[in-house]
């Protein structure tokens, strides 16, 4: 039987820290990359439309997920956390439709940088929270 707050459960918000971090990196490495980034916000038309109509459908799914996490209640803390970050990355995925709907790049790399910094101040508090409980006594 596998023990549900393991080594893997604690190491799950690492995981998730160093995919924020490269998220930030690969905004930060593609910003700078003029002719690269062009090729990301400029495919063909259909694959624009796909990409958009795709992140729409992501964002909802994300949307709808983080909402029922924060309607559960505030016993489960981390359910919480993760509920905030679901909200955060549909909000992302809303930001990427728009650049290539828009056809710019500076929604893409909001789009990253917020995912990004969204799962890593998640992941640090997922790590907080994991760590021990708050003394409520006082």
């Amino acid at each position: 039987m596998r023990d549900p707050v393991g080594v893997g459960a604690r190491a799950a918000p690492f995981g998730a820290l160093a995919g924020g971090v490269i998220a930030i990196a690969a905004a930060t490495v593609v910003g700078a990359q003029g002719n690269a980034l062009d090729a990301i916000v400029h495919p063909p038309a259909l694959i624009r439309a796909a990409l958009v109509g795709g992140s729409a459908a992501v964002a909802v799914v994300l949307l709808a997920r983080g909402l029922v996490r924060l309607a559960g209640g505030t016993d489960d803390v981390a359910s919480l956390i993760r509920g905030v970050r679901l909200v955060f990355l549909a909000v992302a995925a809303v930001a990427a439709g728009a650049s290539w709907a828009l056809g710019d790049a500076l929604p893409l790399l909001v789009a990253l940088v917020i995912g990004g910094i969204d799962v890593v101040e998640t992941s640090f508090l997922l790590v907080v929270v994991a760590t021990g409980r708050a003394d409520r006594q006082g």
